[in-house]
């Protein structure tokens, strides 16, 4: 039996249609990126923490840490954390601030959460994942419901525009985190869940039964099962692929 699981992925991968499935579960925790830098304060405000300027740092992140457990179990009796590979490093020196002395990341990791399933969840084909996140970035869109209704914008709605070099870097990076989230594992010696997107998005409720059973829990019916998030990808994306592989062989 877990204790909790830690979804370690890159951005556009599925993770908040699965934040949403597993949230659903009401056995599964509610996972979220509690440990993103730019929302922590907004976290800590929601959660009616003392102020940081309050407070000594190793209290602050003390306290955030259980405050993060409560709200990542949301009533059950598993944890779940959503984590990015840009914000494993700084969980990481967290956690060993206040658990000094373990000898490595999935140590500090277990004695915050106590065993911890990791699921890694990736993007076969990463040309469509930058293309998504491009998009995302340049339109402020970043999810819709199932009946096309807005579930988060975070900009004013602008027109996407193709832009090779910013494509091909932004290929390049998601490998590169890809490829340093499986030396991570390998070094820490973990054997992650891996969950693939093009599977996720294409039958959510069997990706949702493999986390449940690794986990030990019961899973829902999967008829039952609704997806709280839809796909982004449009004719632009398409056409941004096209032009990116003519692009590219020039």
């Amino acid at each position: 039996m877990f204790d909790g699981y830690i979804l370690c992925g890159t951005p556009r991968t599925g993770s908040t249609l699965l934040c949403k499935l597993l949230a659903a579960t009401g056995t599964t925790g509610d996972p979220h990126s509690f440990y993103r830098r730019q929302d922590i304060s907004e976290w800590a405000e929601d959660w009616g923490l003392p102020a940081r300027d309050t407070m000594g740092e190793p209290e602050f992140q003390l306290a955030y840490l259980n405050a993060a457990i409560t709200a990542g179990k949301g009533g059950t009796e598993i944890f779940g954390l959503r984590l990015m590979r840009e914000n494993l490093d700084e969980l990481s020196a967290i956690l060993d601030r206040i658990f000094a002395g373990l000898a490595s990341d999935k140590a500090r990791f277990e004695k915050a959460f106590g065993r911890v399933l990791y699921i890694h969840l990736s993007r076969e084909n990463k040309l469509a994942q930058a293309v998504s996140l491009i998009k995302a970035q340049q339109t402020g869109l970043w999810h819709i419901a199932p009946d096309g209704a807005e579930i988060e914008r975070v900009g004013p709605a602008r027109e996407p525009h193709y832009d090779f070099e910013r494509i091909k870097g932004e290929v390049d990076e998601l490998e590169a985190y890809d490829m340093a989230w499986n030396t991570w594992f390998a070094q820490q010696g973990i054997a992650p869940l891996r969950i693939g997107y093009e599977r996720l998005a294409a039958e959510p409720a069997a990706a949702l039964l493999r986390i449940c059973e690794a986990l030990g829990v019961r899973a829902p019916d999967a008829q039952h099962v609704r997806p709280g998030v839809a796909k982004l990808a449009d004719e632009t994306s398409l056409d941004w692929m096209r032009r990116f592989h003519l692009d590219a062989a020039v």
